[in-house]
């Protein structure tokens, strides 16, 4: 489902200023509370989805890049989404929109009380070959993880079979009052009989024993940016396993592993391809196909040409992440010398040896490319 407007969600103009961003923020923030809807699916949605519109209107760098590109500027990014961050993770970003309004009886900044339980964060790996990288590419990954149990759907319960914790009659927390030298001391704590949750499983789920979660599979679609290197992650906010009994699922971290091509090696958005050419083809010129990502393309040597010397085909190389431009193609052009030649060849070599065009006459090395690359050849 498309996403909503930010701008549409809090409720403000395209040229609201970031008081007003703030006041319209706090205001959906407090009508949609948790704890002013206990167990309301429908407001901890427009919960979490007025957080994501306050994190990226509320910050400049954010809200250029939205404007300009919608929510496109972020598909991908492994920064904040407010759906896939639990109760906890949204209060310590915007604990301070809340002031002291007493939710849960301690204030919003800190989101004590009842504990929303978040699934586990999975990490998978996959792999990508140059063709991938060079285009973006989606990939569809099947995620071994704990889904919502579909006979309770997620609650751990049979039917609406709950009770309130009688330990904390429902805060998720119990509060203890110590007597000390400083006077009356009072500390709250998870509540040890329902875990923070505020209820209790009357009848538990047969098939997931009351823990609203079994043992299941997921087939995950990953859109993968143009660019993406060896090493990198890349955050899919939700896909990760379900939580106990409806809290909020965890993320799934990809991490991008990079196939070595056959013939060309990477150098950040530059690709090295090293050419051997025989000495007639170097002394009288010759033609010769090159492989790029997706094709061959044709280039011309120019007789004379030198072992060492380094060719350039612009822009056939990768793109860089997260910005615009390519990379180029570095062709490093090897002569190679034949270990075996007959008598009639030794002839005609030693002939050569004699002819003043065949002294060597030393051209300034290019030492720039040869550092750069020393490693790889």
């Amino acid at each position: 489902m498309a996403k909503r407007d930010y701008y549409e969600i809090l409720g403000v103009s395209k040229n609201a200023d970031k008081n007003e961003i703030k006041k319209a923020y706090r205001k959906i923030a407090l009508k949609y509370h948790p704890d002013k809807n206990p167990d309301d699916k429908e407001a901890e949605e427009k919960f979490k989805e007025a957080a994501e519109a306050y994190e990226v209107l509320s910050k400049e760098d954010k809200r250029s890049k939205y404007d300009q590109f919608g929510h496109s500027a972020f598909d991908g990014a492994s920064g904040f989404s407010g759906g896939g961050m639990s109760m906890d993770d949204i209060f310590s970003h915007f604990g301070d929109i809340f002031g002291n309004f007493g939710f849960g009886g301690f204030g919003g900044s800190t989101r004590r009380g009842r504990r929303v339980n978040k699934g586990a964060n999975l990490r998978v790996k996959v792999k990508l070959d140059l063709k991938d990288i060079l285009n973006g590419t989606t990939k569809k990954i099947k995620v071994n993880k704990h889904v919502a149990c579909s006979h309770c759907s997620g609650t751990g319960a049979q039917g609406s079979s709950f009770n309130t914790c009688s330990t904390c009659n429902g805060s998720g927390q119990v509060v203890r009052v110590q007597n000390t030298i400083l006077g009356q001391m009072q500390t709250a704590s998870t509540c040890p009989t329902c875990q923070g949750e505020g209820k209790i499983v009357k009848n538990k789920c047969p098939h997931c024993y009351g823990e609203g979660i079994i043992k299941g599979e997921e087939v995950v679609k990953v859109s993968v940016p143009a660019g993406v290197a060896e090493g990198m992650q890349m955050k899919v906010g939700g896909k990760g396993s379900a939580a106990r009994r409806g809290g909020v699922n965890g993320d799934l971290i990809v991490v991008f592993e990079e196939e070595q091509h056959p013939e060309l090696f990477r150098d950040e958005e530059d690709l090295l391809y090293n050419l051997f050419i025989s000495f007639p083809d170097a002394a009288i010129g010759t033609s010769v196909e090159i492989p790029t990502i997706e094709s061959k393309v044709k280039i011309k040597i120019a007789p004379g040409i030198q072992g060492g010397k380094v060719l350039r085909l612009r822009g056939k190389g990768l793109p860089s992440y997260g910005s615009y431009g390519k990379g180029d193609i570095l062709v490093k052009v090897n002569v190679w010398v034949p270990k075996n030649i007959d008598k009639e060849e030794k002839k005609i070599l030693e002939k050569l040896q004699k002819s003043p065009n065949f002294e060597p006459q030393p051209e300034k090395e290019e030492r720039s490319f040869f550092d750069r690359v020393k490693d790889m050849f």
